[in-house]
This record gives structure tokens, sequence and C-alpha cells, in this order.
């Protein structure tokens, strides 16, 4: 069980390669120049400390979100659940930022595609796809529970797609996503999306290494969602609004939800299309270009900066 989620770990799975982050706690090797270390989600690994308390309202409700850990777990006190979470945090952002030292040295801009189940996030990743074939060369990561179903229909578009099978876990980590990397050689230009499990919680708190987290919501949603899971939209970048066909058949209000969405991110950008119809598309398409362009200015930027550094060094020596 994780602390951040409460599930269970069970065993991960990337496709062409057993990964298992369950019970175990071993060193391995890649073939690429980074180690990693295998690491749980189970509580099971640690000692319960069985003297804790609860605090009960006037009704007797249990106020689960209360006290250091913001969570509760039968067995462990708040102190012991804080302690668990800051370690499979601080292990995952040390892979994440190998991850993130990987894609600045290829120039790949990755995002982390999160959303609810039936979000729509892969009909958008299979429409991305086909309509930019020729524009960048991509590679898709995509996580799953079980069944490699999404990784099938983004292969049907002629790109690459790693599938990751979490098991009973309900989110990617960047230790999965490591693995998943030695699969692909993206160019200069390359994009790599991560589509995440379908779940608003978890992988909010895991940085895989992405430039940025892009948060896919439908109209048949409800427009309230970023007030019910404020966490993932804080950590995205861009909420995009899909299946707005539908509107003229919903009660839904988008002024209302993007006014949410803001209440809880106000740098939040926000694109409103329908992959289906294909309208709006070409705004996340925009988008899109827009982040590769800076990422590649970014570097230039660097390369420039290292450049006038050396050459004043070499004017200050005699």
């Amino acid at each position: 069980m994780c602390t951040t989620c409460g599930c269970a770990s069970g065993n991960a799975r990337v496709e062409g390669d057993a990964l298992h982050s369950g019970h175990d706690h071993h060193e391995h090797e890649h073939h690429h120049d980074h180690g990693h270390h295998h690491h749980s989600h189970t509580l099971d690994n640690h000692h319960h400390d069985h003297h804790h308390s609860h605090q009960h309202g006037d009704h007797g409700d249990l106020h689960y979100g209360k006290g250091a850990a913001g969570a509760h777990a039968p067995g462990l006190s708040q102190a012991r659940m804080v302690q668990i979470e800051q370690d499979i945090l601080g292990k995952n952002d040390r892979y994440a930022a190998e991850n993130r030292a990987r894609f600045a040295a290829a120039n790949m801009l990755a995002l982390n595609l999160v959303s609810s189940p039936g979000s729509g996030k892969t009909t958008l990743l299979t429409r991305t796809l086909e309509e930019n074939s020729g524009r960048y060369q991509a590679g898709v990561i995509e996580g799953d529970q079980q069944t490699a179903n999404d990784a099938d229909r983004i292969r049907a578009t002629g790109v690459k797609a790693v599938q990751i099978n979490t098991g009973k876990g309900c989110h990617l980590d960047a230790h999965m996503v490591g693995h998943a990397l030695e699969q692909f050689e993206l160019g200069e230009r390359g994009v790599l999306f991560i589509e995440n499990v379908g779940n608003l919680v978890c992988p909010a708190a895991f940085d895989l290494g992405e430039a940025h987290k892009v948060a896919i919501l439908s109209v048949t949603e409800g427009e309230d969602k970023p007030l019910k899971y404020p966490d993932m939209f804080h950590a995205a970048d861009l909420m995009i609004l899909n299946k707005t066909d539908l509107l003229p058949y919903l009660d839904f209000d988008v002024d209302q939800c993007i006014e949410y969405a803001r209440r809880v991110n106000p740098d939040i950008e926000v694109i409103q299309l329908s992959a289906r119809s294909g309208e709006g598309m070409n705004l996340w398409y925009q988008w899109i270009e827009d982040r590769h362009d800076a990422l590649l200015q970014q570097k230039l930027d660097q390369l420039e900066a290292q450049a006038a550094a050396l050459r004043a060094s070499l004017e200050k020596q005699p």
C-alpha cells in the first residue's frame, strides 16, 4: 500500500522487461548509464505503530484528512506515514531527475498526460499522432493497470508505444518510466507522450521527469473536478477541456469550470477542443510546438552562456 494513494503495488511490468515494484528491494543493471533501485509502495515493508488515535467529531465522523500525513492508515501513526511518504517520494524524485537529464540531453519534450478514466486522452493522443506525422518524431509510454489495448491503438498510428502495466498500482512512477526510456531513440525534435494511468490523485505527486503535466478533463465529468482534485490541477501547466462537441447535450458550465481551475492554479492554461470532431485541435498542436521551441531555445541560451563564460575566461588569461 502506498501512503500517497492507498494502492497496493503488486507487480509493475514494462513491456519487454520484467519490472517488479513489489516487496523486494534490490539493485539491478540497466543498459543506460545510470542505475535505479527498486522501490516499494507497500506498507508491509515498514514496522507498524499500533498505538494510534483517531480524531472524531461530535457525530463520530472520521476525519481521514487530518493530521500531519493528511491521510489515515490503520496501524500507522501520522508521523510514521509522513516518513514513509517522504522516503517514497524522495526516491522517486531522484529517478525523475535522472529522466529529466536524459530528456534534456536529447532535446526531447516529455509530456505527462493525466486524467480520470474515460476522459478521451487516448483518442486525443491517437489523433494528435496521426495529424502531426512528420512534424516531429514521437513516442508514447502507455500506462494501464492491465491490458495493452491503448498501446495497440497507438501502434496502429505507426508510432512506437511501450506499455507499462502497473498491476494494482494506480499511477506511473519515474522508475518505471526510466526503464521504458531504454526502448526509445527519439531525434532532436522528439516528443514523448506519457499517458498515465487514469487517476486524478496519485499522478499529481509523482514527478516522472516530464516538462509539463497536461490534465485532460471531459465535459461529461462535471465542472467542479478541479476543486475536488486540486493537487492535480495545481500541478498541471495545461488543462484540456475535451469532448466540447457534446456541450449542447449537457448541463456543463465551461466558464465555471475554468474559474474553478484558475482558483486552484492561477497560471494554468486552458484549451477547449473535441478530439472526436477535431474542433480546437490546432490550438493543442500549436501549444506543443511552442513548448518544444521554448525547450530548444532554452538549450541554445545555455550553450551561448557557456560559450560566453569560456570566452571571458580565455580573455583573462595572460
